[in-house]
């Protein structure tokens, strides 16, 4: 992998309770078991968008909000420029955000 692609700061690890999923330049490329560690090689979140946290109301109802997500929102993935059900996801409560380490990017699994 070129130097370019290890590039850190275009790289972020976003922690759900049961879930890590690793993200460059907003798109998922990687996802990982927390309690396993174990690498999730089909997941819906693969190759989709980060577009943003959710806001969730007290009736229920999730709206995203196109904004970074923040710590306790869930996040929400998507095929850009579609409301096909099957193309999206909201994930559970954002616990936490990291960088990768470097030795981690040489580590994910080819998708």
């Amino acid at each position: 992998m070129n130097e370019q692609g290890k590039e850190r700061r275009r790289r972020h690890v976003y922690m759900t309770r049961n879930t890590e999923y690793f993200v460059f330049d907003n798109t998922c490329v990687a996802v990982r078991d927390r309690t396993s560690g174990k690498w999730v090689r089909q997941h819906t979140a693969l190759a989709k968008r980060l577009q943003g946290g959710v806001r969730v109301f007290a009736n229920g109802a999730v709206i995203p909000t196109l904004k970074p997500p923040q710590l306790g929102e869930p996040m929400y993935f998507a095929v850009p420029n579609t409301s096909d059900a099957e193309l999206q996801l909201v994930t559970s409560r954002l616990q936490d955000v990291a960088r990768p380490a470097l030795d981690e990017v040489d580590r994910y699994p080819a998708v």
